[in-house]
């Protein structure tokens, strides 16, 4: 069983990184990634939200990296800035927390050209970024594609199933032909599996969406409250938490203003995430959030696709998902890498048959909770 990082094949340093972020055993996905990924296979890699496919590729990538050699040796590509960003500082915290001297560059559109061009001067091993900014970099010579050995698409749902794949095509084509291709995705189309199969050899194909467990580290309760006492309901649950942070979960992204506002008004720092969000305001909303400047980060399932924020203990469901795969994606923001995480939801009484769902479904125990003086007690508490 290849339930260690040692015996998947990581070597000792990564692994005492690993262990100093409190990393102990792979994820499924890292388990059938990582050795095929270190034999320098093609791959495609679909697993849901949350599972550890950053880490799934990096560690390989890592391995295969010689720090020696200054060289532009890996390419990783994200369709949005944000991802970009999520996906350096996890290089940036590995390569800190292994002492492994790999230099990383983030490559992104609306960015000063002529400053990037002075990060690429010092011959980083792995350049970040998006597309077109990576590929106009390649077409001024730039980035030195000629010595790329490994090409990383993340989210390549949003990338290979869309009209940049001839920009994709372009730029693999500037790299060497011995290359290794990976992508990775929460979610695959049959399209966008085939674009990719087009650019690999005999890809390794890991599909593990929809067999994904709720980690054992999470529990879930649930509380009783008529939609209009949600939002005070919602307060007191908050204030049981003190000043951790949270994800606020709501169906409805016409309700994020409101609920955000009222919030700030019981004195909770609170701001809403909207899928419309312009590119500078969203990474000042998640920067502040990540800094503590917010508390309560208010969000539909859509404007938080490919978030991905490290030591979130509380996720919040305003409106219970109506779907089991939802309730899935939204525990999966917290009690990661063996951390614990609580996942709270406020229902009516005729939402109770989804909780009984969801338990039969994803194989978990909710239990029904209520406040108390500023406590969260079990629902027969005032019984004893």
């Amino acid at each position: 069983m290849n339930d260690t990082f040692e015996k998947l094949g990581v070597n000792p340093l990564l692994c005492e990184g690993l262990s100093k972020a409190s990393i102990l055993n792979p994820t499924p996905v890292q388990k059938e990634v990582i050795p095929s990924a270190l034999s320098g296979k093609d791959l495609i890699g679909e697993s849901d939200t949350g599972t550890g496919k950053t880490l799934a590729y990096l560690l390989p990538l890592f391995q295969k990296i010689d720090p020696e050699k200054k060289e532009n040796q890996a390419l990783i590509l994200a369709p949005t800035h944000e991802l970009a960003s999520q996906i350096q500082r996890e290089i940036e915290k590995l390569a800190l927390n292994s002492g492994v001297p790999v230099k990383s560059a983030l490559i992104i559109g609306g960015v000063n050209l002529s400053r990037q061009i002075e990060k690429l001067k010092e011959k980083p091993q792995i350049v970040t970024g998006s597309l077109e900014r990576i590929l106009e970099l390649i077409q001024k010579k730039k980035i030195s594609a000629h010595t790329v050995k490994t090409i990383i698409i993340d989210e390549a749902d949003r990338l290979l199933d869309s009209n940049l794949y001839r920009s994709i095509q372009t730029l693999v084509k500037t790299t060497l032909k011995d290359r290794q291709i990976m992508t990775f995705s929460a979610t695959m189309t049959e399209k966008a599996i085939t674009m990719g199969k087009e650019l690999m050899k005999e890809p390794f194909i890991v599909k593990l969406t929809g067999k994904t467990e709720v980690s054992p580290d999470i529990d879930h309760f649930y509380f009783f409250a008529e939609f209009r006492e949600r939002i005070e309901v919602l307060r007191k649950i908050i204030k049981t938490i003190g000043n951790e942070r949270a994800l606020l979960f709501i169906n409805k992204s016409d309700d994020i203003e409101v609920i955000a506002g009222k919030l700030n008004f019981f004195g909770i720092k609170a701001a809403g995430l909207y899928s419309t969000l312009g590119k500078n305001e969203r990474k000042k909303t998640l920067d502040d959030f990540r800094n503590d400047k917010i508390q309560i980060l208010v969000a539909t399932d859509i404007a938080a696709r490919g978030l991905d924020i490290q030591g979130i203990g509380y996720v919040f469901n305003f409106d219970i998902p109506k779907d089991p795969e939802i309730y899935l994606h939204r525990a999966g923001r917290t009690g990661r890498n063996g951390a614990k995480g609580t996942v709270m939801t406020t229902i009516t009484a005729k939402e109770l048959p989804l909780v009984e769902k969801y338990q039969n479904k994803l194989k978990i125990q909710m239990i029904e909770k209520k406040i108390f003086k500023g406590k969260i007690v079990e629902k027969d508490f005032f019984e004893n």
